[in-house]
């Protein structure tokens, strides 16, 4: 519990200082939002041009992308200090953050507030907005309750995927351009029905780079596609899980990198 209020004041403190300077504020704020711009002409003309794409309507398809756009918002908000923090390991600074008593994640996760999450967010909640307006689903307490689970074990998951990358930066510091790679996968594919792409491109971020676990399954299993995904149902089913487990997981290799750790010149 003090480690939580030591974090909320260090957090507030942050955020104030960001409102020192209300221009740059506000502008982080709009970058935060023009840089999910690409998503919303993507949903116009699907929702103006198109009936649907891989035998969804665009409604269900409205759902993979307002998933995503929500689940990295709260990324960004909560754990998004991590993507990135290559340039942090090449400036030194994590070789600062060892001397500290506060856990290393920790002061990463603390060094600033993302006020470009804000705006991040604000897109992401009109899109939802808008793709459960247009629904023709029965939103009860379960459909709910899964969508909420699949925004957190999204946040997790896409956790774990920058943690994993942040871990290969702390023994080799120009891994952290895999962390731009990433994101450019994530905003590629990462709104779309992975059964309009090729086979092989699917396998790949099912398997290989699991980005389809983010909202992809889970918006299949919401909308009554998730015995047409190509993996078992239950493998769709269990996304939300296996992101909370991606991201234990990837803490434990967090552990062990920062263990092995060398600092910036090996």
């Amino acid at each position: 519990m003090n480690g939580m209020r030591i974090a909320w004041r260090i957090t507030r403190l942050n955020f104030r200082a960001q409102l020192e300077y209300r221009t740059e504020f506000l502008l982080m704020i709009a970058i935060g939002a023009i840089w999910q711009v690409s998503v919303i002409v993507f949903a116009t003309v699907l929702l103006t041009r198109f009936t649907g794409m891989g035998g969804w309507d665009s409604s269900e398809v409205l759902l993979i992308p307002a998933t995503r756009m929500l689940a990295h918002g709260l990324f960004v908000l909560l754990l998004g200090r991590v993507h990135g923090a290559g340039r942090q390991i090449q400036e030194g600074r994590i070789d600062i953050y060892l001397t500290r008593p506060m856990p290393v994640h920790r002061q990463l996760q603390l060094a600033f507030f993302p006020t470009n999450a804000i705006g991040d967010l604000t897109v992401a909640v009109g899109l939802m907005v808008g793709a459960l307006s247009r629904s023709q689903l029965d939103w009860t307490p379960g459909r709910i309750s899964y969508l909420i689970a699949a925004l957190i074990g999204g946040m997790f998951l896409e956790a774990a995927l920058f943690t994993a990358i942040t871990c290969a930066a702390l023994r080799f510091p120009a891994a952290d351009y895999w962390s731009r790679w990433l994101e450019e996968l994530l905003g590629t594919f990462g709104s779309y029905p992975l059964n309009v792409l090729p086979q092989a491109v699917g396998s790949f971020l099912t398997y290989g780079l699991p980005l389809a676990f983010v909202a992809y399954f889970p918006a299949a299993v919401l909308t009554g596609h998730g015995h047409d995904t190509g993996v078992p149902y239950w493998l769709a089913a269990l996304s939300p899980l296996l992101g909370v487990v991606a991201y234990l997981g990837s803490r434990v290799l967090w552990r062990w990198s920062l263990r092995h750790y060398a600092g910036v010149n090996g």
